[in-house]
């Protein structure tokens, strides 16, 4: 089945449908160095680098040029200023990034669109902003009399054996007919664990990173033997693995990691910190799972980043790691932009189930 990835970002999302047998059409990325990843990382898509707003009025799609359409509009752009009117949402040019992903969609026409987005849409503006969401994709006065059935669930990645508490909001729009949503998730749970009988287990820190050892200076390193399933599943034959390198950090910071025991963070140090991040200066422990890999994993004060034993931040390898990218994944660009985009990406793992699912979806039809 064909897909386009808007607002694709690296390719987390993309990566799940690639190892289910999809073929990704076009990818659309704003932000260059990021799509660049996306090139190096996968030569066969048409990576198109460019605004959507330009894209969509462009000409460039066109009706049937893909089954499936995925995609996470960032969600900064939703106002409800106008909303009150009907289609006013759609028309506020402060929401031009869901406009335009809905315009794509109501031109390609595809039998399946997948949007990821944070939890928090569901209750932002005590609920009306979904609202107008999913009134707008089952709206048939706005889709030329061809609306979607939507379908949504809270996903946690811990649950798809991600080491990593990250939430996301899903939605799924379809014009397969009275879908039991739930019934194809259970079966899209049954046919995995089939296949990948560890797919589904708890993976902890120690899992995810636990055999990668040293950071090097130019980030790469000998790849290492999988310890456990969770590394055997992102395991690869390449003699390297790339983007183990460590950040360096100023003296005081390091001072400040050295005396934070695991689990703690900067309210066990006796002195005031400049952050907004309760879990700022955080050490992970490595029998637990991760909080949410941000693009901010490479600060002490960013968050619950600390390495479980070493005086430093996660390297990009092990960011990766706990989001599930597989190890031949290799991250490109300056140090800021590649924790962007580990840190926006969907965790593969997700992605891979998502795939799975529309399959299961889409065989309702038959």
């Amino acid at each position: 089945m064909k897909v386009i990835d808007l607002f694709a970002g690296c390719g987390g999302l993309s990566l799940g449908f690639m190892k289910n047998g999809y073929k990704i059409e076009k990818a659309v990325e704003f932000d260059p160095s990021i799509a660049n990843t996306y090139k190096l990382n996968h030569p066969d898509v048409d990576v198109i680098v460019d605004d959507i707003k330009n894209i969509d009025s462009s000409g460039l799609f066109k009706k049937g040029d893909a089954d499936v359409i995925i995609g996470g509009p960032p969600c900064q752009g939703f106002s409800m200023a106008g909303a009150r009117i009907r289609h006013g949402f759609i028309d506020d040019p402060r929401n031009y990034l869901f406009k335009h992903y809905f315009n794509v969609v109501k031109t390609v026409k595809p039998k399946v669109f997948v949007m990821e987005n944070v939890k928090g849409m569901l209750t932002m503006q005590d609920g009306k902003i979904f609202e107008e969401i999913i009134g707008s994709f089952s709206n048939p006065d706005l889709l030329d009399g061809e609306p979607y059935d939507i379908h949504y669930r809270v996903v946690k990645a811990s649950d798809f054996g991600v080491p990593q508490k990250r939430e996301r909001l899903i939605i799924i729009g379809t014009t397969v007919k009275n879908v039991d949503f739930d019934k194809c998730w259970e079966n899209t749970v049954g046919s995995i664990k089939s296949d990948i009988p560890s797919f589904f287990d708890p993976v902890t820190i120690q899992d995810a990173i636990g055999n990668l050892g040293d950071v090097t200076p130019d980030g790469k390193i000998t790849n290492p033997d999988a310890d456990n399933e969770y590394e055997r599943f992102l395991s690869c034959d390449r003699e390297y693995i790339e983007n183990h390198i460590q950040t360096k950090h100023s003296k005081l910071a390091v001072d400040r990691m050295s005396r934070i025991n695991n689990g703690d963070n900067f309210t066990s140090l006796d002195e005031k910190i400049n952050s907004v991040h309760s879990g700022s200066y955080g050490r992970l422990c490595w029998d637990e799972q991760a909080p949410t890999i941000t693009t901010r994993f490479d600060t002490p004060a960013g968050g619950r980043f600390i390495h479980p034993a070493e005086n430093r931040t996660l390297t990009p390898r092990e960011a990766a790691r706990i989001q599930s990218f597989p190890d031949d994944f290799v991250f490109y660009g300056n140090k800021t932009s590649v924790c962007k985009q580990i840190g926006n990406a969907v965790p593969p793992k997700i992605s891979y189930f998502l795939a799975r699912l529309i399959k299961t979806i889409l065989n309702e039809e038959v």
